[in-house]
């Protein structure tokens, strides 16, 4: 079946991924709490903690929300709502605040079809895009140090949940580097050459695929190496049978994805409970 209308994307994201869970990683704990849809890693030291609430909360929401924040405080476990502005009630964000969790940025949940991004596209001279695997160690260090460089802080733990779960089901997570000169030569400038960064997520079961990263140095923004990035995976998709594509994005790249075809359907933001 094929979706155009924005109303009708956002109706197969919500009965195909968030309904059926599987956006939980590889090894995760995935079980619901009445109408709360959880995942998490079995260690509770691990971070990746997950909860939705597609189906709303019904009537007593902050009795729901109370025993999300029992459960994962007594395993000690760092977790993320992921809240979505179709969700109910209408005043979630108000409720979580007060159940202890913390905002982090608002971003655009954008969905389309990946044949509407099919460009072309030219690189600057010198920059190619190329596969890496998870036993690339001197990769993902790369990686890491470009993440850290343009976010200030560390995120190396992303980058390795990342990584294991590429490594747990490569056939459903494929990562790229946008990169200048030859991978060898570490001192190529910067961050080793990196310039950017990307995954493609298969959603098994599904018709959807997931772009995430894209996280570019700030010297080689507006250069087209999003774009590029964005294209690549969009016919690695095709090939692979996902016709469409779910992002969640900054934004920066919201006007990049909705000029090349896609749509801003809702927003999503995280929300935050600390051990």
């Amino acid at each position: 079946m094929a979706y155009h209308a924005p109303e009708d994307l956002l109706a197969a994201f919500h009965a195909q991924v968030r309904l059926t869970d599987v956006d939980a990683a590889p090894g995760a704990v995935v079980e619901r709490d009445g109408p709360v849809h959880r995942h998490y890693p079995p260690d509770p030291a691990q971070q990746g903690a997950m909860i939705e609430c597609p189906e709303g909360l019904g009537g007593d929401p902050d009795h729901w929300i109370g025993r999300q924040v029992d459960f994962f405080r007594e395993r000690g476990q760092r977790v993320e709502w992921k809240t979505y502005s179709t969700d109910e009630p209408p005043e979630l964000s108000e409720r979580l605040v007060a159940a202890g969790f913390v905002p982090e940025g608002l971003e655009a949940l954008v969905l389309g079809s990946c044949a509407d991004l099919v460009h072309d596209v030219v690189l600057p001279e010198g920059v190619r895009i190329r596969e890496i695997e998870a036993d690339d160690d001197v990769d993902w260090r790369r990686v890491a140090t470009l993440m850290d460089g343009v976010w200030g802080e560390d995120t190396n733990w992303v980058n390795e949940h990342l990584r294991e779960e590429k490594r747990a089901r490569p056939d459903l997570m494929r990562a790229f580097l946008v990169e200048l000169g030859d991978p060898e030569d570490l001192e190529a400038p910067p961050t080793g050459g990196v310039l950017s960064y990307n995954l493609l997520r298969f959603s098994e079961g599904t018709d959807f695929c997931g772009f995430w990263g894209g996280t570019t140095h700030p010297d080689w923004r507006r250069r087209g190496l999003y774009r590029a990035g964005v294209v690549h995976r969009a016919r690695l998709a095709l090939d692979a049978g996902y016709p469409l594509v779910r992002v969640d994005c900054s934004p920066d790249s919201r006007p990049i994805l909705v000029a090349l075809g896609l749509h801003a359907v809702a927003t999503t933001t995280p929300f935050i409970l600390e051990p």
